[in-house]
């Protein structure tokens, strides 16, 4: 039995090599014929799928960022404001004085005008004098002068009184004093003019002014700005000085005055300017270190040569407490002329009068207004006529 089970074991594995060997045989020769002689064999490969082409990234440039356009700002060239003439300045402005000073006038026309002057009318007289800061002393002059001419004349109309009260008031303006500014240059160097003051008289402001009354007759001016210690003073001063083409001369807020003069007249005479005009720190004249500051502003000045102009400014309003300012500036710089400020509001003329007889000091110029151009040169006359109102 056993033999019988391995036969059949063994015919079954000759069956199954026996169809192993004839299976491949057959899947031979399902094959494609070869290739023709002569030819050569290519070994295909299966299609592969087609790519797009690559297409390059670019290459990112760094950004360029162009700076902003800044624009200069355009500077405009500043128009130069031309002074108006002084000649007759006085005259037109005299409607402006005569309304704040025509009290005056009136008052003395009216009493002046009574048929019988009596004692008590020329009390009158004299009162209204002395109210209009005329002096005690001018007062008394004018009006023995005046009880003369009308007990002689015995004139009694009103243009007639009028006649001898502007006579006797121009006298006492002294008409003949010399009221020229100097500002010609001389011996190779500008004229060298200081404008001294107190405090509050408006001096920088005045003196900004002077500037253009000498460019209104045709000078050129320098500016020094020796106000040292108010820190407005010097940039106010060139402001004036812009508006006319003058240069200003400058230096540093606190420093010293007198480098700063000592600096304006060596620049002047660099320039060749006509007129070198320095604008000092206000003072009180019951300061003597102050006042004795300002002696050392003129002495340092005067290494340049002697000064030829000190104008004294002087608030009309102060009435006789500036008789005792001009006193004690002329004697510390030697004043040669007053400039009287303020004479449009409740000023009272007759100050002009006192400080001429009193010092002996012409007034030069008088203030009239707040413009720019409301400094006039002073002529007694005119404005005699402006204080009494109406027409000569």
């Amino acid at each position: 039995m056993e033999y019988v089970v391995a036969a059949v074991i063994l015919l079954v594995v000759l069956v199954v090599g026996a169809v192993g060997l004839v299976v491949p045989r057959m899947r031979r020769r399902e094959l494609p014929p070869p290739p023709t002689s002569g030819s050569t064999t290519t070994l295909e490969r299966p299609p592969t799928e087609e790519l797009p082409p690559l297409i390059e990234k670019p290459v990112e440039k760094p950004v360029v960022v162009e700076p902003p356009v800044v624009e200069e700002p355009v500077v405009e060239e500043p128009v130069l404001e031309r002074p108006a003439p002084t000649a007759g300045r006085l005259v037109r402005l005299r409607a402006r004085l005569a309304r704040s000073q025509n009290a005056l006038g009136r008052g003395l026309l009216t009493v002046l005008s009574r048929d019988h002057l009596e004692e008590d009318d020329w009390e009158e007289i004299e009162d209204s004098l002395i109210t209009a800061d005329v002096g005690v002393e001018a007062t008394q002059v004018i009006v023995e002068r005046l009880r003369e001419r009308v007990r002689v004349l015995g004139t009694r109309t009103v243009a007639e009184v009028r006649e001898q009260l502007a006579e006797e008031l121009t006298a006492a303006l002294e008409p003949d004093l010399d009221r020229s500014l100097n500002t010609t240059p001389h011996d190779g160097r500008p004229s060298v003019m200081l404008v001294v003051g107190v405090n509050g008289a408006g001096k920088t402001t005045t003196c900004g002014k002077i500037g253009r009354v000498l460019i209104a007759d045709g000078r050129s001016v320098l500016f020094g700005a020796a106000d040292t210690f108010r820190a407005a003073a010097a940039e106010q001063l060139a402001t004036w000085g812009e508006r006319v083409g003058a240069e200003t001369v400058r230096g540093p807020e606190g420093g010293d005055p007198a480098s700063v003069a000592f600096d304006a007249v060596k620049r002047g005479i660099d320039v060749g300017v006509d007129t070198v005009l320095i604008d000092t720190a206000g003072r009180l004249q019951n300061k003597v270190g102050l006042m004795d500051e300002l002696g050392k502003v003129k002495r340092v000045v005067e290494k340049h040569g002697p000064v030829d102009e000190t104008l004294l400014v002087l608030d009309a309003t102060t009435g006789q407490n500036g008789l005792e300012q001009a006193r004690v500036f002329t004697e510390v710089v030697d004043v040669t002329g007053v400039v009287l400020t303020k004479l449009d509001g409740t000023a009272k003329g007759g100050i002009v009068i006192a400080v001429q007889r009193k010092l002996g000091i012409p007034v030069k110029l008088v203030g009239l207004g707040e413009g720019p151009d409301d400094l006039a040169p002073f002529e007694p006359a005119a404005f005699v006529e402006a204080l009494l109102g109406g027409d000569a």
